[in-house]
């Protein structure tokens, strides 16, 4: 069943833009290696950056995750240096799909 994860971050001022640079990086290497549905990242107007990820299943989301090791990857640690908090994660089940580029 399709899921869609929620991630919430604040970041350290002045490292916005290497968080995003990062955060594109990551996420498309996730999708390639893994079947990802790809994500979408959003910045509230709290200043909170927030990504709606989405995947085939949970199982292999959980997979994915298990089987590489992501966060020895440059991207990934960049990331990290740049959160100053964060947020658990929401694991949702996705019910219906009308999000459309056009």
């Amino acid at each position: 069943m399709t899921i869609a994860v929620l991630y919430r971050w604040r970041i350290t001022p002045g490292k916005e833009a290497e968080f995003r640079a990062a955060w594109v990086e990551g996420t498309k290497l996730i999708h390639e290696k893994c079947g990802s549905y790809g994500a979408r990242l959003h910045e509230g107007a709290d200043g909170l950056f927030w990504s709606y990820a989405r995947w085939p299943s949970d199982e292999v989301r959980k997979a994915c995750f298990e089987q590489n090791d992501f966060f020895s990857k440059a991207c990934f640690k960049t990331m990290q240096a740049a959160i100053a908090e964060r947020f658990d994660e929401v694991v949702l089940t996705v019910t219906d799909d009308v999000l459309r580029e056009e």
